[in-house]
């Protein structure tokens, strides 16, 4: 936005709209009932408000939102201070009129309603409308029935801390085109809709275009999240941004999440390591798949046994046996239920039926230390230097060197291991190619970022990896999600156990030719059951 233009902070909750009426005749009806607030009790009232307190609370509140009567609405809600801050500013820096709200029918305390307002700026007006709700509760001291101040009562896209400003854009618009040319826009790419918007503040200037004038979302953390634009009041003149998606493999990624909730996947091209596709499904907007932070659970086990190999612990054909349980200072770990011990098993007998006791027993050997994880993730895989310069904004995972219980839970993608998709992604780009490419959405050429570095793995490694992934996409845990999938295919499952969740979550990364992706979905169980499908599909789109 332009310097001139003031912000309409949005402390706890959201902003509000000024304007007319259009709440009369729910007014009158709500006075007729008279009950709620106006209560002259001696004593304050307690408990959850009735309906008729619902109905005369929130009357009022809509009633002084549309006229713009700022200190009268706040006073109807729970946190006056910001409310009222907030209320006022909202005709004054967002430069929304007209307000018209429609209340629904109400869900006990909470009520539905939808808004119709006018944003005007230097001469020219557009429409803005939504659905919101808010919730009616009891005031902890006074007993009154208040609405309960969230920033999402104003608009259902603001958050704690963030701000609604109409002007002059800070950054031009972009017009990000994929691999083939294709336009990326987020009407048809719904889960790029923070990453396009994070590419527009990045490098709308280098694209060349010119800014217009918009309402929109500036969030508490520009670092982390670029402004959302909700109304276009001016066009600017959009720069051409090109970047690595393919617009064939986003869409199969952007389907294929929409059946589980909670989930993310990345693709990549091991050859390049340019990004073919990146999307989430999150009910919170959160972009997981580049920013995530979370366990990876046994798709770590690659990582894990490429540091076996290297170290000369064993070797794909070399054992790793797989008793029921192993002990490591004092922790003891298991299998999943039902997997048959196996004393005699190899390396990559235990890698495809993914044991987690194999893997712990050989942490133990010679040569190996605390550090030794933590060197092969950053040393061959690029892995948790904090240096990977993608297009946007990005998390390049954590291994950690640990002592203790710790120092096992981390080879098998537990304890404090924190990986996203976009990691995994890589993990299995390194291990199919033997080289390291950091992952990247737009050129570097754009503007001369200097990609991370790492030397990648010794070429037997790399096959001897690539081989055990085969063998677990044909004939172990990943074998039932990958079926179908003609050419060189490889995959590995994982599910990551999470502190007060029943269910753990979902991962798993695979590769067919030349494309490697890995999606995560939250609470999703097994490796195979959630995650699993969502991998299959978008190769199945990579070709």
């Amino acid at each position: 936005m332009g310097k001139g233009v003031k912000a309409a902070v949005i402390g706890g909750v959201f902003a509000v709209m000024v304007g007319g009426a259009g709440y009369g005749a729910y007014n009158i009806v709500s006075a007729v009932s008279g009950g709620g607030s106006g209560s002259s009790a001696s004593a304050p009232k307690t408990g959850t408000p009735d309906e008729d307190e619902v109905a005369e609370t929130t009357g009022k509140f809509f009633a002084a939102w549309e006229k713009g009567q700022a200190t009268q609405a706040a006073a109807h809600t729970n946190n006056a201070a910001a409310a009222g801050t907030l209320l006022s500013a909202y005709g004054e820096d967002a430069h929304i009129s007209d307000v018209r709200i429609t209340p629904g029918k109400a869900r006990g305390t909470t009520v539905p309603f939808s808004v119709k307002a006018t944003v005007s700026y230097d001469g020219t007006s557009k429409p803005l409308s939504y659905h919101s709700e808010l919730t009616v509760v009891r005031g902890k001291t006074t007993g009154r029935a208040l609405v309960d101040w969230q920033p999402s009562v104003v608009h259902p896209e603001l958050k704690d801390g963030d701000t609604l400003v109409t002007g002059e854009s800070a950054k031009p618009p972009i017009e990000a085109v994929g691999r083939d040319g294709t336009v990326l826009t987020k009407e048809k790419y719904p889960s790029l809709g923070p990453v396009l918007d994070t590419l527009r503040e990045r490098y709308g200037a280098e694209a060349g275009g010119t800014p217009g004038v918009e309402l929109v979302i500036r969030h508490a953390d520009p670092a982390t999240a670029a402004d959302t634009p909700l109304v276009t009041l001016a066009e600017g003149k959009p720069g051409k941004l090109r970047t690595t998606l393919s617009a064939g493999v986003q869409a199969a990624a952007e389907k294929a999440v929409k059946q589980y909730a909670e989930s993310s996947v990345v693709a990549v091209k091991p050859s390049t390591g340019e990004v073919l596709a990146v999307a989430n499904h999150r009910e919170d907007g959160f972009n997981a798949a580049f920013q995530g932070k979370v366990a990876p659970g046994s798709t770590m086990k690659i990582i894990t046994a490429a540091m076996l190999i290297d170290n000369g612990v064993t070797s794909m054909n070399g054992p790793a046996p797989c008793p029921p349980t192993a002990t490591w200072q004092s922790q003891t770990f298991k299998n999943l239920t039902g997997m048959q011990p196996n004393d005699d098993a190899t390396l990559a007998n235990s890698f495809l039926r993914s044991c987690n006791t194999a893997f712990i027993k050989l942490v133990d050997e010679e040569p190996l230390t605390d550090a030794s994880l933590t060197q092969e993730a950053e040393e061959r895989f690029g892995l948790g230097r904090g240096d990977w310069k993608t297009g946007i904004v990005s998390f390049d995972g954590s291994v950690p060197a640990v002592s203790g219980p710790d120092r096992a839970a981390n080879a098998i993608g537990q304890g404090q291991v924190q990986m996203n998709p976009l990691n995994m992604a890589s993990v299995t780009a390194t291990a199919i190619t033997g080289t390291f490419r950091q992952p990247y959405l737009v050129s570097p050429e754009l503007d001369d970022r200097q990609l991370a570095q790492a030397k990648g793995l010794p070429a037997s490694t790399a096959a001897q990896l690539k081989q055990m992934m085969r063998l677990t996409a044909t004939q172990g845990t990943a074998a039932q999600a990958m079926s179908g999938l003609g050419g060189d295919i490889g995959a590995k499952t994982g599910s990551a156990e999470v502190a007060g969740n029943a269910t753990s979550d979902s991962w798993f990364t695979g590769f067919r030719g030349d494309v490697a992706a890995a999606a995560m979905v939250q609470q999703g169980g097994h490796g195979g059951d959630a995650a699993g499908p969502i991998v299959a599909a978008v190769l199945r789109a990579g070709g």
